[in-house]
């Protein structure tokens, strides 16, 4: 598939693709005769993965670390692990800030009226003249 098609099916700019080729996030992009990137079934497996773990909040150093460590083979499993156990816990410890938030919005909503009441309220006391 040419850069375009995996552009699209993988909802990514084409300028993202160069770029995280040239970071080495992914295998060198082999090129047809006319010179055009042709993406192997394979070259989008790593699309796939780099974009679920940017996805995941995983900054590019920490991609091009996992990438380095994993192309280094068995022996940093454990490491990659842990990299993405991190991650995992940072992204549980977002949700749970969002959560909060949403739960904090939820009471707004529900309590708009009475809120807005009480600012009424107030804004009549205090531009009332005595």
């Amino acid at each position: 598939m040419n850069i375009n098609g995996v552009s699209k099916k993988f909802e990514l700019t084409k300028d993202t693709l160069r770029y995280w080729e040239r970071l080495g996030l992914l295998p060198e992009i082999k090129r047809n005769e006319s010179g055009y990137r042709e993406y192997s079934e394979h070259d989008m497996n790593w699309v796939f993965y780099i974009k679920a773990l940017r996805k995941a909040g995983m900054s590019i150093e920490a991609l091009i670390e996992f990438v380095k460590l994993y192309r280094e083979g068995s022996q940093t499993e454990q490491t990659r692990k842990s990299l993405l156990m991190d991650q995992r816990q940072e992204l549980k410890e977002k949700r749970a800030e969002i959560d909060k938030t949403i739960k904090y919005l939820d009471y707004k909503i529900v309590n708009f009226e009475d809120h807005t009441l009480n600012y009424e309220k107030e804004k009549l006391a205090y531009d009332a003249k005595d």
